[in-house]
């Protein structure tokens, strides 16, 4: 499904490479794709017309498809966003310290809903409302 959409859109949409973490007060904004090479600290703010990848933890802001595309994602080694937006649908970490993923988390929308699961490496997804 998400995976599937990823395939799909990485021909479509132009991509960039941010090769750094974004600090507190940094704000990125692309139409497009958005790879980012580093952790989105608390106090950055992310956001893309399509997908936003992390390759490390998010615990900043984060806005994917924020044209409208509800079926943007956003994929990161570990979710702990201060907000989460796919779209016009909003979510945000819960409060306190959570398990720690043995694997890349990945946010959707599915039936008007934010869900946060493991990113599949060759297995089914197991959801996380």
């Amino acid at each position: 499904m998400a995976t599937q959409h990823l395939l799909e859109t990485a021909k479509d949409q132009p991509a960039v490479l941010i090769e750094r973490t974004l600090r507190s007060g940094q704000i990125v904004h692309y139409e497009g794709n958005l790879v980012i090479l580093g952790d989105v600290n608390p106090g950055a703010e992310v956001t893309a017309t399509g997908d936003v990848v992390v390759m490390g933890v998010l615990r900043g802001t984060v806005h994917a498809g924020a044209s409208g595309d509800e079926s943007a994602t956003v994929i990161a080694f570990r979710l702990q966003p201060t907000q989460l937006r796919i779209a016009g649908y909003i979510a945000r970490s819960p409060d306190g310290e959570t398990s720690r993923p043995n694997q890349p988390e990945i946010a959707s929308v599915r039936d008007g809903i934010v869900t946060i699961e493991d990113f599949p490496i060759g297995g089914e997804r197991s959801g996380k409302n």
